[in-house]
């Protein structure tokens, strides 16, 4: 197991640097280098002051050249204008340039400087992302518990009444985008028109103070729609297991039903459901951009889209790196898992 484990390591470790070199050069095109240095400058700037001011902070260099630094393995560039002044992506603002280190990447733990929010990104992405994994927990405490529920009740007696009646809730979840059940709800159970107003349309407040009135709605919205696949997948997978040998002979045996479905079916029939469950941490961590705008909470993802709507290059970067580590964690998580809950799985 050990072995395994540093092997998906080392594999997790290569594939999160190819995956953020292809951000980091996605995000380096000239055309968005071109934007920032307008939206920094001035938005009449010719085409040779551009070219000055971005080749004045680094931005022209190589690539590769450019990764490194940000990395943190290389020292960064720095350059003195006209009128003294030292600038570089070491020398954020109110820094002196003598304080400044040489070297500050993401290994440093420096991850740049945000042009929108005038902040360290550091400090945006940690505050954003606490805020995003309140509303994650919550939704996951809500979701799994209910969608095992709803796919083993449903896997239980398969063809039966109970069955259809569960898979008909799960797939018109499932088929209901977030942005539909969320404008649905707002209308309904927040808006003065209909005249239900039990919860709060707006998710602001619930930053500073998460309360069942200004938090349920976009946790429930959230919840819904994962809660029918993981529901769908465990009812298949409660349904294959139901009919296997052994369920049958511990049905001829005379052991009770409820026994049946405890202790022998429950275990592998929770083995699929297992990786589903994990791959919807990613899911949730990009996934709430909509339902984070449509609610106003100002979480990780909608700082995704803050940073992506005004080119804030160096948070785009920040953000895509904590999405490339939850992927690859979590997937880690979940291959370590499924050997444990499958042992006919070797990992010699």
């Amino acid at each position: 197991m050990g072995l395994f484990i540093l092997r998906r390591v080392g594999v997790m470790l290569l594939t999160a640097l190819c995956l953020t070199y292809v951000v980091f050069f996605m995000t380096n095109l000239y055309p968005n280098l071109e934007k920032l240095a307008k939206t920094q400058g001035n938005f009449r700037m010719s085409d040779e002051a551009v070219a000055s001011w971005l080749d004045d902070r680094g931005y022209l260099q190589s690539t590769p050249k450019k990764y490194a630094e940000w990395i943190g393995v290389i020292p960064s560039k720095r350059t003195v204008l006209e009128d003294g002044t030292e600038i570089g992506r070491c020398i954020p603002p109110g820094v002196e340039a003598a304080d400044a280190p040489s070297f500050c990447g993401i290994l440093q733990g420096y991850w740049g400087w945000s042009t929108v929010f005038k902040k360290p990104v550091g400090e945006i992405v940690g505050t954003r992302l606490s805020l995003t994994g309140f509303l994650m927990l919550c939704v996951m405490l809500l979701m799994v518990p209910s969608a095992l529920l709803i796919g083993v009740l449903a896997g239980m007696r398969e063809g039966s009444t109970l069955d259809r009646s569960l898979s008909t809730v799960s797939i018109t979840t499932t088929a209901t985008p977030e942005y539909v059940s969320g404008v649905i709800f707002i209308a309904v159970f927040a808006s003065s028109a209909v005249g239900l107003k039990w919860f709060k349309g707006s998710a602001t407040k619930a930053m500073e103070d998460p309360t069942f009135e200004n938090f349920f709605l976009p946790v429930l919205t959230i919840s819904l729609y994962g809660m029918g696949y993981i529901a769908r997948m465990t009812r298949a997978s409660m349904a294959e297991v139901m009919t296997a040998q052994y369920i049958r002979t511990a049905r001829l045996k005379g052991v009770s039903f409820g026994n049946i479905v405890m202790k022998h079916a429950l275990r592998n029939a929770l083995i699929a459901p297992f990786t589903v469950i994990m791959l919807q941490i990613p899911w949730l961590l990009n996934g709430v951009v909509i339902v984070e705008t449509l609610f106003n909470y100002k979480g990780f993802g909608w700082t995704l889209v803050q940073a992506a709507s005004n080119n804030d290059i160096e948070l785009l970067l920040g953000v895509s790196v904590v999405s490339v580590v939850v992927v690859l964690v979590t997937q880690l998580i979940s291959d370590i898992g499924y050997v444990y809950l499958n042992p006919r799985i070797s990992v010699t």
